[in-house]
């Protein structure tokens, strides 16, 4: 029998990838340019790593019509739905809280769905390698990083310490650095020995519920009752009651930097050697999409005359975009909204969606 299970994390707003983006479709339920959705796409990443029977998504309680119908293999009690956020610690204590009270050897790979991952065989690789670092040692707690093809600077790094005997391609990690600015991340390129850190972690569920009794102990009880309360008929009354009186902390400050300095667990890295695409804004987006040789890009029908860097999307396929002389500009249109803005201000899309009235956000 199996004792590995994962939680796909699909409670983002994708705010910046407004207007395809809204409170009634997130950006998971966005369609991507190479089919799918980045949710759908998440899932098939699993594909021989994790049963289908072992697989959780957390949510918004909003979506969960819309989540079991784009992932129908997913059970609707394995579908987490939050019925507020608290933050990722809280979403990761929630699965890892389900997981533990129905298998007490569960072992939790928490995923993300914002991310294109490619090729699929080097991640399964680095997560079948991860979920056997913590068969073997419960205490770890395992993260990914990410191969560096650039100096983020709106990333946090991972230090790579010493090779973990017997497990080859994994490592010690040394110390965690949120984004730093360009003349440290320069630094950390060079240095060889950093990552991404990719959100991505795989632990032995009972640890991580035994870490936030300690480390967040406002938390640690009311996820166990979850837990045991999960699948029985008073599940949601137990989360809609527990939930709102947990603390808003998210997964790194509130379990992974208090536990780097625990001597009871030990922090592993696996460096991943992937293409990492985070899709959350509308550059990221269309750098998925083909390019003219003008370095235009589109996903629908659109003609420029002297215009470069341009980028034209639009949910009707049959919707002409056309533009003149423009340069580094981004258009996006749907039925009721159209967004055009400079792609040099494309981050500024989140404030733009703070002024909008309430239907159109």
């Amino acid at each position: 029998m199996t004792h590995r299970h994962a939680v796909i994390m699909a409670g983002g707003s994708g705010t910046r990838l407004w207007p395809m983006s809204r409170a009634a479709r997130p950006k998971q339920l966005m369609p991507m340019p190479h089919g799918g959705t980045l949710l759908q796409i998440a899932a098939a990443r699993l594909t021989g790593v994790v049963p289908s029977a072992h697989q959780f998504v957390c949510a918004s309680r909003a979506y969960k019509a819309d989540i079991l119908a784009a992932v129908p293999e997913l059970h609707q009690d394995r579908f987490l739905g939050e019925p507020m956020g608290r933050d990722t610690l809280n979403a990761v204590g929630f699965a890892a809280a389900v997981a533990a009270a129905h298998d007490p050897n569960a072992t939790l790979a928490v995923l993300t769905s914002d991310h294109i991952i490619e090729p699929q065989d080097v991640f399964a690789q680095k997560l079948d390698l991860g979920f056997r670092l913590v068969e073997a040692d419960p205490s770890r707690l395992v993260t990914f990083a990410i191969t560096p093809t650039f100096p983020a600077t709106g990333y946090g790094y991972v230090e790579q310490g010493n090779a973990i005997a017997g497990f080859a391609g994994a490592f010690a990690a040394k110390r965690f650095v949120e984004k730093p600015d360009l003349e440290r991340a320069t630094q950390f390129i060079s240095a060889g020995t950093f990552g991404w850190n990719s959100g991505m972690f795989i632990f032995h569920a009972a640890t991580v519920l035994d870490a936030i009794d300690r480390f967040q102990p406002a938390c640690g009880p009311g996820l166990r009752r979850i837990g045991a309360a999960w699948g029985t008929a008073r599940a949601q009354a137990v989360v809609d009651e527990v939930y709102p009186s947990l603390t808003k902390i998210s997964v790194d400050y509130g379990l992974m930097e208090p536990a780097s300095r625990d001597t009871a667990l030990s922090i592993c890295a696996v460096p991943m050697p992937v293409a990492w695409r985070d899709v959350g804004s509308w550059p990221a987006y269309a750098a998925l999409l083909p390019s003219d040789a003008a370095g235009n890009r589109t996903s629908s029908m659109a003609t420029h005359l002297d215009s470069r860097d341009v980028v034209c999307i639009s949910d009707d396929p049959s919707h002409l975009v056309a533009t003149i002389g423009i340069e580094g500009v981004i258009v996006v249109r749907t039925a009721d909204a159209t967004l055009v803005c400079r792609a040099a201000d494309a981050e500024r899309v989140k404030e733009l969606v703070a002024l909008l009235p309430a239907d159109r956000r």
